[in-house]
């Protein structure tokens, strides 16, 4: 896999994952630290805080609940919450953590460029582990059919929904970030224009598998995703059991090339450097006449990704924008 637009991980090809609970301390309970942060700035706190999480950092987007506390709305205009965990067995070097923390994003409050709250720490019981994650995933409705249903929350499904019951603890990719969110309702109207229905589909950098997982919800017959990350392997497989739709997504360990035959459909959920450098091998992945759906850009890069994909002889034929991200949907002429 290559690195995610939702995330940070481990070496060239990691997620932000969310954040993995660490092996109990002795006094049962793990750090908190929490930080609001303008959408601009969530990449740069995430840096900060992920140096001392080996467990990573989760980014929770303002929003407000809907439909009695059912669903959510995103509204762009709030900061969002980035948090990590520390172990907590280690007072002296939980507070030098702490300080050294703080430091570091005093000195990027410091540039003024966007708004950064303050550090919050709590502790978290071992026992109110799985409802502190929990109170964090509400049911997100995503374009005009697609919902995303967290396995513990309940959802009165209407006649049109497409919905994906996830796991959001286990990995990445929740359809919370931006960059999800641009890259799901891609999948949707590539299926309202017909390009789902039997199609071979390539989920590159699958994480927790929410993009495989919609692709066949809206038809696809078959869908390879691949991560170099084994812990995305298994939440895909996973969250692909739990949607019964084992027999229609392989998880594989790797990346591209995938030595595979061309797609009629790759989803590329990245960053726009890593869009640049692997350009060449998505129209690789895709068959002439198939689309390439790639998201992960912040709009000051988005010329650079087009150019690439020029280069290789990708057609881009649509964007659509949320905030500061693009998302691009190119064609491989036929």
């Amino acid at each position: 896999m290559t690195r995610s637009a939702e995330g940070r991980g481990t070496g060239p090809a990691g997620t932000r994952r969310a954040p993995s609970r660490p092996a109990p301390s002795a006094a049962g309970a793990w750090l908190e630290l929490a930080v609001e942060a303008d959408l601009e700035a969530v990449e740069a706190v995430s840096e900060i805080l992920g140096r001392l999480a080996p467990g990573g950092t989760s980014v929770e987007p303002g929003f407000d609940l809907v439909d009695e506390g059912l669903g959510a709305r995103i509204d762009p205009s709030r900061p969002a919450i980035v948090r990590a965990y520390l172990d907590a067995r280690d007072r002296p070097a939980l507070r030098r953590a702490v300080r050294t923390t703080e430091e570091a994003l005093s000195h990027l409050q410091a540039f003024g460029l966007r708004p950064i709250g303050e550090l919050r720490t709590r502790f978290v019981a071992e026992s109110d582990w799985a409802g502190a994650w929990k109170a964090h995933f509400p049911v997100m409705r995503i374009g005009t059919r697609l919902v995303i249903k967290p396995t513990w929350r309940r959802h009165h499904v209407a006649p049109d929904d497409v919905v994906i019951a996830l796991d959001p603890g286990m990995a990445f990719g929740t359809g919370l970030h931006p960059t999800t969110r641009l890259c799901l309702a891609s999948v949707e109207r590539a299926a309202e224009r017909g390009d789902m229905l039997g199609a071979r589909v390539l989920d590159v950098g699958c994480g927790s598998g929410i993009l495989a997982i919609a692709a066949a919800r809206l038809g696809a017959a078959d869908v390879l995703a691949v991560d170099i990350d084994p812990i995305a392997i298994e939440a895909t497989e996973s969250n692909a059991r739990r949607n019964r739709l084992s027999g229609s997504i392989r998880a594989r360990l790797g990346s591209l090339p995938t030595g595979a035959p061309p797609h009629d459909l790759v989803v590329a959920n990245l960053i726009a450097s890593v869009l640049i450098a692997l350009a060449p091998d998505l129209l690789a992945e895709v068959r002439p006449g198939g689309t390439v759906l790639a998201s992960g850009i912040f709009t000051d890069r988005e010329a650079d990704v087009t150019a690439s994909f020029s280069a290789v002889g990708l057609d881009v034929f649509e964007r659509t924008v949320e905030g500061d991200w693009v998302a691009l949907a190119a064609r491989r002429p036929g």
